[in-house]
């Protein structure tokens, strides 16, 4: 049987590891076919495509990870086999990443007012090249000492229901399924117990085109 992992990020978003490194350390664990999905990110897969053909010692499938807004929650949807060279995937993805900037920055205010001071310049020298996530400003917050971890930043700040929690512009689930078909990918669904009412959204992502849902 293969060994796979079809759901890694990297530096392009919310990641540990650069794209390249990330080939490399799938190379040393074993790992025959690799996904890079990095949230509403295709910066990475360049790099690490090119590493996994310096190494030719793995399969390399193109991919992304896009968040979409329904009223109960979230869904994510990964595109697999994507067109990153798409232009229209690049407008849609800009548009995602500028909206969590303006996210990040909203969110930096409200901890402020509830007595938590972290600065952007910060959150951004931690996001590095890769698109400012919420980990990124629980990172932040975990430096200056006012949590515990980075569970805790979630939980009691950060989390969709929490105090410093800001919305931003997402399309809904059929909309990024559609996206990714017209863009040569293939539509799965990203942890789907984590998905509200997950029998309805599955069926109406079928009906869309979705292929598949993620185990």
């Amino acid at each position: 049987m293969s060994k796979v992992d079809l759901h890694i990020h990297s530096t392009a978003s919310d990641g540990r590891y650069s794209p390249q490194e990330i080939v490399r350390k799938a190379v040393g664990l074993g790992l025959e076919v690799i996904a890079l999905a990095d949230h509403d990110s295709v910066d990475g897969i360049v790099p690490a495509l090119e590493e996994a053909r310096r190494l030719n010692q793995l399969q390399f499938i193109p991919a992304v990870e896009i968040s979409t807004d329904v009223p109960s929650g979230e869904v994510h949807v990964l595109g697999y086999f994507i067109d990153y060279t798409s232009k229209e995937l690049a407008a849609a993805l800009d548009r995602f990443r500028y909206s969590r900037e303006g996210r990040a920055q909203g969110m930096i205010t409200r901890l402020a007012e509830l007595g938590i001071h972290i600065s952007w310049a910060r959150v951004r020298e931690i996001a590095g090249s890769g698109t400012v996530a919420r980990p990124h400003i629980a990172q932040a917050m975990l430096e200056k000492g006012y949590i515990s971890s980075i569970k805790e930043a979630f939980d009691k700040y950060i989390a969709r229901d929490g105090p410093a929690y800001v919305e931003r512009e997402k399309m809904t689930p059929v909309e990024v399924v559609k996206l990714i078909l017209r863009n040569r990918g293939i539509a799965v669904m990203a942890h789907p117990f984590f998905v509200p009412e997950p029998e309805a959204m599955i069926a109406e992502l079928k009906a869309a085109g979705m292929a598949g849902i993620e185990a």
